[in-house]
């Protein structure tokens, strides 16, 4: 009777013996290289090393009987090609180089001897080891130089490129209570357009945001990317997505847009850096590459948003657990027009030459330092506080300017936003010159909005993760954010929006505010990565009209921008490994300004290789 193990070793018994066979092909060839008394010249062994065929039924012989797993079987089979493969190689380079060794010593012998005299060529049995195994040595560097030792594998430079992306379908729906304000006015609208008409002349309303009508939609998201190694420490990479529109917090395309009619859709660069990481400690990024602000919450950064410029991240651990971390970037957000040109009275033109507005770059400047901490090794904590400097973001009332048709131009027109959600307050930035109009006519006001307040926030984030029923946890994330720039002084003489309500219409006192503060908890799966993998979270939010710049907060949260308060329910269920599904709702209503309240219910279906 035999124990498990002496068990085992007997049924593997024929695999190590189909094995042995395979390897001792390239050692066995040539044995009847040496002299013959018939003094025939010398012969390679045509010995062939044991068929594919039996070794794979071996192979699958031992999975049927549960020596081994399919996927150990599916490894020895290939090995065993392999191998097979190099071995036929080598022979036959053995074959020519004993054919050739024999023709030239039978030679050098008839050259020497008499007429009549027979030869026998003996081969040392030193010199027979020597060259088998100077021929396995070229045969397996020429294999593994050309890859044809293992046939389907990449060449070198592909094995380089790293491949990845997903997919979502999703379903959303938009719904309105009954009391919202209809003139949420659309800034964004006016900004990337034409100007308004301010005067009484207009008699259409300025582009509104619905408020009232309920939406649904279906949407659809792929992105596709690669990694590349291109030398020592540096990394390039690349991603392509989809998307209605170059919005830097929207990658949604919504199906039946762009025309309709099944139209095709657009594909956007959405990254492109180069990455120099000489350790695990320290990286520098140059390009579009993701946020490199560590940030748990979407409070501030949307969490598909792309950074343009260059960043630095710098950690170290200090302490068994504890690391320190560091990151500091420079980002551009709006390159002016090369050529903005602007009109003049004909009597302010000199020379008679036209006239070009100084640039008007915006830049942001950010700085984090934090720290981590591993209680255990699921278990952690980390804290870190960032400042965002936003120059030339501000808008600007201008220099006195005429302004007769929607063409005509003004020297800060630039500092309006190329990108808005909604939230932010406004002011205008035009100082109209009076005209003097024929009796019974009025002026137009052709009007350009801008950010009505300055940007410095200062944030605040924290996550605890507690792992006491790993695989499940528990997770707390917090941010708090203070735009530090803020003067509601200031705001007070010039905000044209997020003012109290009143009943004749008129403009009330100001109500925007500069801070913000979301709390959510996670229970479940920290990723949803394998069949029937959850989790589920819960959280508050409240981030006032101008605690950060609306462009680049959450798109999905009261559809998108800032000015908004509200709670959020949702989960994730593994459906399939790398396949999971998704259910939110967000309920948001306005903190400032007119009523404005809506529900947004998504369901996603998400896919990732």
């Amino acid at each position: 009777m035999f124990d498990r193990k002496s068990d085992t070793a007997w049924r593997l018994a024929p695999l190590a013996v189909s094995m042995c066979a395979l390897a001792c092909t390239v050692p066995a060839l040539a044995q009847d290289g040496g002299g013959r008394a018939d003094g025939k010249r010398p012969a390679v062994s045509r010995a062939k090393p044991i068929s594919p065929n039996s070794t794979s039924s071996l192979v699958n012989l031992l999975v049927k009987q549960g020596v081994i797993t399919e996927e150990q079987a599916t490894a020895l089979i290939k090995q065993a090609d392999d191998e097979a493969y190099v071995a036929r190689e080598a022979a036959k380079g053995a074959t020519a180089r004993a054919e050739e060794a024999a023709k030239t010593a039978n030679a050098a012998s008839a050259a020497a001897s008499p007429p009549g005299t027979k030869h026998v060529t003996y081969v040392p049995e030193i010199v027979k080891r020597q060259l088998r195994d100077e021929i396995k040595r070229e045969v397996m560097d020429r294999a593994h130089s050309e890859n044809w030792a293992s046939p389907g594998k990449y060449p070198e430079w592909a094995q380089r490129i790293r491949f990845s992306g997903d997919m979502r379908a999703r379903y959303e729906g938009q719904f309105y209570p009954t009391g919202n304000d209809p003139r949420l006015i659309n800034y964004n609208a006016i900004n990337t357009g034409s100007p308004y008409d301010l005067s009484e002349n207009q008699f259409y309303w300025a582009p509104t945001y619905n408020t009232s009508q309920n939406r649904d939609r279906a949407r659809l998201r792929v992105r596709l990317g690669a990694d590349i190694d291109i030398a020592d420490s540096f990394v390039g990479s690349l991603r392509i997505a989809t998307g209605d529109s170059n919005s830097p917090v929207s990658l949604n395309q919504t199906l039946g847009g762009s025309g309709g009619n099944f139209s095709k859709y657009s594909l956007w660069l959405d990254r492109a850096y180069v990455r120099y990481q000489p350790s695990n400690e320290f990286n520098v990024a140059v390009g579009r590459f993701d946020n490199p602000f560590w940030s748990p919450t979407d409070l501030v950064w949307h969490r598909d948003l792309g950074f343009d410029g260059v960043a630095a991240q710098i950690r170290h651990e200090v302490a068994p657990g504890v690391t320190p971390f560091f990151v500091a970037g420079a980002f551009p957000t709006f390159n002016s027009d090369l050529n903005a040109g602007y009109n003049l009275d004909q009597n302010d033109i000199k020379d008679g030459l036209p006239g070009k507005y100084p640039s008007n770059d915006k830049w942001m400047f950010g700085v984090q330092a934090g720290v981590g901490v591993k209680f255990d090794p699921q278990s952690s904590f980390r804290f870190g506080v960032a400042y965002y400097d936003f120059t030339n973001t501000q808008g600007r009332l201008s220099t006195p300017c005429s302004v007769l048709v929607s063409a005509d131009v003004c020297n800060t027109d630039q500092t309006r936003p190329s990108f808005a959600q909604k939230g932010n307050t406004y002011r205008k930035l035009r100082n109209i010159i009076p005209e003097v109009m024929p009796p019974g006519t009025l002026q137009s006001e052709f009007q350009y909005f801008g950010l009505a307040s300055q940007f410095r926030p200062v944030v605040v984030s924290g996550q605890l993760d507690l792992s006491d029923f790993h695989p499940v946890h528990v997770v707390i994330d917090g941010e708090y954010v203070n735009n530090t720039a803020f003067d509601r002084n200031a705001m007070n003489l010039i905000a044209i929006n997020n003012n109290a309500p009143t009943s004749d219409g008129s403009i009330g006192p100001f109500q925007g505010g500069n801070q913000g503060w979301m709390g959510r908890m996670t229970v479940g799966h920290k990723e949803v990565k394998r069949l029937w993998d959850w989790n589920v979270h819960a959280g508050y939010k409240y981030l006032e009209s101008d605690a950060t710049i609306d462009a680049f907060a959450d798109s999905d949260f009261g559809l998108g921008g800032t000015n908004l308060k509200g709670y959020f329910i949702g989960g994730n269920v593994g459906i399939a490994d790398n396949v999971w599904a998704s259910l939110r709702w967000m309920s948001a209503n306005n903190i400032a300004g007119g009523p404005y309240a809506v529900d947004v219910v998504q369901f996603d279906l998400n896919a990732k290789f």
